[in-house]
This record gives C-alpha cells, sequence and structure tokens, in this order.
C-alpha cells in the first residue's frame, strides 16, 4: 500500500513521515513555504530525545499523483479544508480511492462517505505541533500517538487491517476498532476546550482555574445531552483516555515551544480560517436538530470566529467574556 497524506501539518508530517522512516511508500501533500521546505530539504521531525531529517516525497496538489491501486489517502487538513480537498481528490483519483479521515470531529467521515465508495475513521490523539515550515514536533513517548482506525460508518476490513499493522510497525499505537466513530464522538467531547486555550492562553487552560473548569464542564454537558438525544453512542472520556495514557506521555523536546491546540497553532500561524464550527459547531448544531441547548458550545464557537476575523493573537479574550454571551444566549 502507498499511503497518501493530504494535509501534511503537524499530524499529517508526524504520520507520513514516521511510515516513510519504517519503509513504506508516502506522499505528502502540502502547500506554500512547508511543501517547499519539505521538497528541498525534507521534513525535520523532532521528538523527546531525538531529531532527524525524514527524506520524503511532497507535491502541492493530488493532480500530481498518479493514482493507482494500493492507494490509500489519509486526509489531516483542518474540517474547514475538507470539502474543498475533496473536489481535487475526485477528480485526481476517481471514487474508488480508499479515504481515511484522521481529522478533529465527526463530521468529515459523513462529508467524504457522500461521494467516495470507501471511508474509512480514524481517532487522532497525537501531541504535535506544526509551527515552522518543514519542521514538526512530535511530543509523544514512548509511542507518539494513538491512531485506532475503523471503517465508516462501522466495521473493519483489510485495508484497515493494513493500515494499522503499517502504523504500529512505524511506531503508533493503532488497532482496528470496529465503532470506530464511537470513539470519535469521546474524543470531540476534549476537543470542546480547544478554542478555550486559542482565546484565553494555553496557560489559562492548564491553570484550569474553577471559572474554565465550570465552563468546560457545561460545554461537555451540552454535548452529552446533545448525544443522548440523537442516540448516538460515544466513549467515556476514561475509555479514551486509559488509551492514551497506555501510548504516550507528553514529553519535552530543548528549544521547541509545547503549544496547544491545533487551534491555538491557528491563531499562532495566522492561517485564514479556524475549525471551531466542526467542533462546538458540531454540538450546537446537533442541540437544533434535537431541541438541546447549547450555549456554553455556540458561544465559545462565537468568541472564536469573532477573535479570528478581528486577528487577536492567542491569549486575547478572558474567559468572563465567554460566560458573559454564554449567559446572554442563555437568557435569550
Amino acid at each position: 500500500m502507498r499511503y497518501i497524506i493530504y494535509g501534511a501539518g503537524g499530524i499529517g508530517g508526524g504520520i507520513g513521515a514516521l511510515l516513510a522512516r519504517s519503509g513504506r511508500e508516502v506522499v505528502l501533500i502540502a502547500r506554500g513555504e512547508h511543501l517547499t521546505a519539505m521538497q528541498e530539504h525534507g521534513l525535520l521531525v523532532r521528538q523527546p530525545g531525538r531529531k532527524e531529517r525524514v527524506d520524503v516525497t511532497a507535491v502541492g496538489h493530488p493532480q500530481e499523483i498518479t493514482f493507482g491501486d494500493g492507494d490509500v489517502v489519509i486526509l489531516t487538513m483542518k474540517g474547514q479544508d475538507t470539502t474543498a480537498a475533496l473536489d481535487d481528490l475526485e477528480q485526481a483519483a476517481g471514487l474508488d480511492v480508499p479515504v481515511v479521515c484522521g481529522q478533529n470531529g465527526v463530521g468529515n467521515e459523513r462529508t467524504a462517505a457522500r461521494r467516495f465508495l470507501n471511508v474509512y475513521g480514524m481517532l487522532v490523539v497525537m501531541p504535535a505541533t506544526f509551527l515552522v515550515p518543514g519542521e514538526i514536533a512530535l511530543f509523544g513517548a514512548p509511542k507518539p500517538g494513538l491512531l485506532d482506525s475503523g471503517r465508516f460508518p462501522h466495521g473493519i476490513d483489510a485495508t484497515i487491517t493494513q493500515l494499522c499493522a503499517d502504523l504500529s510497525a512505524a511506531g503508533f499505537n493503532a488497532a482496528p476498532d470496529e465503532d470506530v466513530m464511537r470513539l470519535k464522538y469521546g474524543k470531540l467531547l476534549d476537543n470542546l476546550g480547544n478554542a478555550v486555550g486559542a482565546l484565553c492562553g494555553e496557560q489559562a487552560l492548564r491553570a484550569s482555574g474553577e471559572d474554565v473548569r465550570a465552563f468546560m464542564r457545561r460545554m461537555r454537558d451540552e454535548a452529552i445531552a446533545c448525544y443522548d438525544a440523537a442516540g448516538i453512542a460515544y466513549a467515556p472520556r476514561h475509555e479514551v483516555g486509559k488509551r492514551r495514557a497506555a501510548t504516550f506521555t507528553s514529553g519535552d523536546i530543548p528549544g521547541v515551544e509545547r503549544g496547544g491546540s491545533s487551534t491555538w497553532q491557528s491563531f499562532r500561524r495566522g492561517v485564514p480560517s479556524i475549525e471551531t464550527d466542526w467542533l462546538n459547531g458540531e454540538i450546537a448544531l446537533l442541540g437544533m436538530e434535537h431541541g438541546v441547548s447549547t450555549p456554553a458550545n455556540r458561544a465559545l464557537q462565537i468568541m472564536a470566529k469573532r477573535a479570528h476575523r478581528a486577528g487577536l493573537s492567542e491569549g486575547a479574550v478572558p474567559i468572563e467574556e465567554i460566560i458573559a454571551l454564554e449567559q446572554e444566549l442563555s437568557a435569550g
């Protein structure tokens, strides 16, 4: 199997580089300065106790690849970029190519399955940072990440079994799972707080004052109420946490900032869009569909988009402003 990593930032670059390092055939799709740096110098991968420049094949568009039998595409771009990416992928590869959604949120698989015949979900629990073109940092050790995967909406087949075997050989913790979306809905409960670190600062999130903790609980409680109303099965947070604990702890890499969530990194890098609609917005949508009030998630979604449009840096919005909007939405 050849792996096409579409959206090769921190997560995609890490998956692709380690697969390539283990001897698998890999093509990375990236753009801009990051693409140029990888084409000219390879991908510098920093890990606790290890630094290595991996020679990778990198292109800027699916049309630059001649697709064939045995190719598997792993999507690792943000959810807001999925539709455009799938448009390009369909033109280049057709509808039969297996598509694995290694992304936050739970909406990408449905988007892909509307057109592609073989769609898979991948649980991604992997502390990675991408702030410098041509460089990524993977903080997890002894294994860099947890990548359990399965067919969408459920099931296991030969493709996903081989993928998990190759990922395991590359150093990841990756097991086939017949109900991978249950895992992904469970992880979404933690991703709901991504924008809190971006808006209020990672230090405020890690310090976890009572106002922050209470707000995070309200967001998760809203999500669980939506899941229950919609009849959605989800893995409890402790289940995903146990798998994570068995996979890695976050180590230090000298000279590399640990940073924060994918949303925090988007604010830091000044990218043109953020993924909040596919995290907190997913819960707000479920709430609308099933009559569940979701003011905490909607408030964070709105504040994150306002701050991003205004060009604010991470840490510019105090938690009190988000809670005030939550209370306004609750009263309205």
